[in-house]
């Protein structure tokens, strides 16, 4: 089944990059005073931490569905 193989590449890639990237840092605007012409904004910066428990089980279950996709096809 290539549906098997091919979701099984993408939660591969996904976990191995939730292992190299453990943080995921992104940033917010937020308009804070607006006066006529004068605006005043501020930017936030967020980070999301992510388990590497996260990324070892979707590297795991992305290896196993592809060989579990292989087996069916061959």
């Amino acid at each position: 089944m290539r549906g098997f193989i091919w979701l099984g590449i993408v939660l591969l890639v996904a976990g191995l990059a939730a292992l190299a990237w453990p943080v995921i840092t992104y940033t917010t605007t937020e308009e804070v005073l607006d006066v006529g012409p004068v605006e005043v904004t501020t930017e936030d910066r967020e980070s999301i931490a992510l388990p590497p428990v996260l990324g070892g089980v979707a590297a795991a279950a992305g290896v196993a569905l592809i060989a579990m996709g292989a087996r069916r096809t061959a």
